[in-house]
């Protein structure tokens, strides 16, 4: 096992490589913590109380409906993230409007809110570090946002079909819609559309790719 100066070199080495006061303060206050697979780390009205840095592992996040109970996903924080819902929370004071689920175990730095804003106070580089990678993360939500609000279900499914890269998708339809925002039936009625105009093929868990050209013909 890596000790804690290790993994801040393996996986934030510009923590390293911009060390000043502030920075020191916010590594000695912060802790190694491991959470496992299926544990709710937030949820709706829940206060925010640590920054958190992830290592390993992957955090949805993700909005119910209050009403249908359904779930619609914002993002994910994977390694070398931060959660913008975290930052923006921590920021303002404000509870979480959202849940956060560990979907694959995590290992990730708690930084304390105290230590988070005296390190804003005390380090330059920290505050481009927060602010940049808060603007780019929300800039995703946004452009995810975007898409949902204004573009067709059929080309939102081709984009999805297409971003793997490979020709068999291993993905049921509920996955699919869970990551495009909408229902289940929804997504497997244009897929069945999809298989009889023959540019895929449907079996139990995965989606083969028979026409790329019509999908990506399709997704503009």
């Amino acid at each position: 096992m890596k000790t804690t100066a290790e993994l801040w070199t393996s996986y934030f080495p510009e923590f390293i490589k911009h060390k000043d006061a502030g920075v020191d303060f916010l590594m000695a206050a912060s802790t190694l913590v491991r959470v496992p697979a299926g544990r709710q780390v937030f949820y709706p009205g829940s206060v925010c109380e640590n920054y958190l840095l992830v290592l390993e592992g992957v955090v949805k996040v993700q909005l119910m409906g209050a009403d249908s109970g359904r779930e619609v996903l914002l993002y994910y924080v994977r390694s070398g993230d931060s959660c913008v819902l975290t930052t923006s929370c921590i920021l303002s004071g404000d509870s979480y409007p959202a849940e956060g689920i560990v979907e694959t175990d995590v290992l990730a730095f708690a930084m304390p809110s105290q230590a988070f804003y005296r390190c804003l106070e005390l380090s330059g580089f920290f505050r481009e570090f927060v602010f940049k990678n808060f603007s780019s993360r929300l800039s995703n939500i946004l452009s995810r946002m975007e898409s949902v609000v204004f573009e067709t279900i059929d080309k939102r499914i081709c984009k999805a079909l297409l971003t793997s890269g490979d020709d068999l998708v291993a993905k049921t339809h509920h996955e699919l819609a869970y990551e495009l925002g909408t229902a289940r039936e929804v997504v497997s009625r244009h897929l069945k559309n999809f298989e009889q105009l023959g540019w895929v093929s449907l079996n139990r868990g995965t989606i083969n790719i028979l026409d790329r050209d019509a999908l990506i013909k399709a997704r503009q």
